[in-house]
């Protein structure tokens, strides 16, 4: 059982997958979607779901400082809908706040990466940031 987080963006969602147990979350991958032209990743996001035998969803909700809700949040919302009509696998949401300019602070800070090379990976480490971020609230591996 694992869970797959989703940071989602106008033009990529970053992935990461929990270990088995729950416990710790990895970055995966960026896959691109268009969401003008309603292309929204899914065929690649069966794949994974299928490797990583994911059992639930969680998708970064991209608050406002002030815990307001924008255009970004209602995004959000319905990809999440929209991968559980189509996965029929459960998604709970995390509060995302912050969660780039943290990975952008890991990038430049402790791992000293170019602002290419940050550019291709930085909604991947900013899944992994939501992910663990619900890993460690919740504390166990169910969607409740």
């Amino acid at each position: 059982m694992r869970l797959m987080g989703l940071d989602v963006g106008t033009k990529t969602v970053g992935i990461a997958v929990s270990d088995p147990l729950g416990w710790t979350a990895q970055g995966v991958e960026i896959i691109p979607i268009d969401e003008e032209q309603k292309e929204f990743g899914f065929d690649r996001l069966a794949q994974l779901v299928k490797q990583y035998a994911v059992t639930g969803f969680v998708v970064g909700l991209p608050k406002n400082m002030n815990n307001t809700s924008g255009p970004r949040v209602d995004a959000c919302r319905k990809y999440a809908w929209m991968a559980n009509q189509r996965f029929g696998i459960p998604f709970d949401f995390q509060d995302e706040r912050l969660t780039t300019v943290e990975a952008e602070r890991m990038l430049v800070e402790e791992a000293d990466t170019s602002r290419k090379k940050r550019k291709q990976v930085i909604d991947k480490v900013a899944a992994e940031l939501i992910l663990q971020g619900y890993l460690d609230r919740k504390g166990k591996l169910t969607l409740n």
